[in-house]
């Protein structure tokens, strides 16, 4: 029998599970527990896998989110996860077959963009997705980081329970996330799974500790989530460690005071960071900033334009008035065509289809990926030969026009 590339049925998430776990190395055994612990969070209408004489040997599924963009708008994505091809079955063109069929149904369906957290770096770009965003991840040596002394701050730091973490986070990550471009929105199973709410056996839960930073009124404004390992202690000194799993804030003013909080933790000597936006300040909050070794620095969300006009209108741009036609290539045909963007400071950014109209640039719909966010230029693109400037002006104008203050951050592992 062939290859069968489709979508699940009720009965089926079984395998599907089974065959996710295989394809990532997890376990070939999965218990019935576990199947009927995950099932809510699937979508089958968005979850497909290719079927081999009726064996499930690569899965795929994506999910709704909003994703924000420069000017605190949002743009309709689908994030896509658990992209997973059995070792048996590699190379035989699955996973193309099976993002194909979504990309297709996610136009249909009329999102604006596709996102999803690459895993190895050469596979995406043939699917016309770019690097959006990046992140850094930092070790500190707390010793020497020399922390400042508090500033001016009157809220206050407390330790709170995985349920006031379920009651208080969704609305303190939802004002952080229309402030942040790349960031994407959370469902309350994202709230369960981080609290234990939801324990999946094969991923296990381990309870962290919470602390929410207050403002002057009372309002939560930063929380995080960490865990100290106390391991041997040579020599009689501390030598714990203090991993952040996660850390949102508000605020300049909260983002200081958490990190101070987390920084003073009695008997630690690192600190890993988690990841954090490429820009992020954390380093230079320390007396020290050398005290920060960098861990990671890299790629991180992937993104991929499905509809250019509305992609292109939903963001802000520099406050200046542009007139810029891009062609845009895409050998899938989903977004290709060649677009007109209008800004002006005292009017709302349009992006129309102009096919009629001689281009100013030509990229291709993944090189446009990487500049749509902010975190790119179009002159540093051009040098990579990514893209054509057909006109003189049309790299320091784009370059202008689609820079960003801060880099865009992306804080979800989806």
């Amino acid at each position: 029998m062939g290859l069968e590339i489709r979508t699940i049925t009720e009965a089926e998430v079984g395998q599907w599970v089974q065959a996710m776990h295989t394809g990532f190395h997890r376990s070939q055994t999965i218990s019935p527990e576990e199947v009927a612990l995950a099932r809510p969070g699937f979508d089958l209408d968005r979850t497909r896998g290719a079927f081999d004489g009726g064996r499930c040997v690569a899965t795929f599924r994506s999910m709704a989110r909003d994703l924000t963009v420069p000017g605190g708008g949002s743009v309709s994505a689908t994030a896509v996860t658990n992209v997973a091809v059995t070792a048996t079955h590699r190379r035989r063109g699955l996973a193309t077959r099976l993002m194909a069929a979504d990309l297709a149904a996610a136009k249909e369906r009329g999102e604006a963009v596709s996102i999803l957290i690459a895993a190895e770096y050469p596979i995406y770009g043939r699917f016309g997705f770019g690097p959006a965003t990046w992140v850094a991840d930092w070790e500190i040596d707390v010793p020497r980081a020399a922390l400042p002394k508090a500033l001016d701050d009157p809220g206050t730091v407390e330790l709170v329970t995985a349920a006031e973490v379920r009651e208080l986070g969704p609305a303190l990550h939802e004002r952080v996330r229309v402030a942040t471009p790349g960031a994407i929105s959370r469902d309350s199973r994202w709230w369960d799974r981080s609290t234990g709410a939801i324990v999946l056996p094969s991923f296990g839960y381990q309870e962290p500790f919470f602390a929410v930073h207050r403002d002057a009124v009372g309002e939560v404004d930063a929380m995080a989530a960490y865990k100290v390992n106390d391991p041997h202690w040579p020599n009689k000194f501390p030598n714990a460690d203090t991993e952040v799993l996660w850390q949102l804030a508000a605020t300049p003013a909260a983002d200081a005071a958490m990190w101070r909080y987390l920084l003073s933790l009695d008997w630690v000597a690192r600190l890993r960071s988690g990841f954090r936006p490429p820009d992020d300040v954390l380093p230079l909050l320390l007396g020290d900033p050398r005290a920060a070794r960098t861990e990671s620095y890299a790629d991180f969300m992937w993104l991929r334009l499905l509809d250019v006009p509305v992609a292109l209108s939903a963001r802000s741009y520099a406050p200046v008035d542009a007139d810029l036609v891009l062609e845009v290539h895409d050998r899938d045909g989903l977004a290709g065509g060649t677009f007109r963007l209008e800004t002006a400071p005292s009017a709302a950014p349009r992006c129309t289809p102009a096919p009629a109209s001689p281009p100013d640039l030509t990229l291709d719909v993944a090189t446009l990926a990487r500049l749509y966010l902010g975190d790119e230029s179009a002159v540093r693109l051009a040098a990579l030969g990514l893209l054509t400037p057909r006109t003189p002006s049309a790299l320091t104008t784009a370059s202008h026009l689609f820079h960003t203050p801060r880099r865009p951050w992306c804080p979800e592992v989806f």
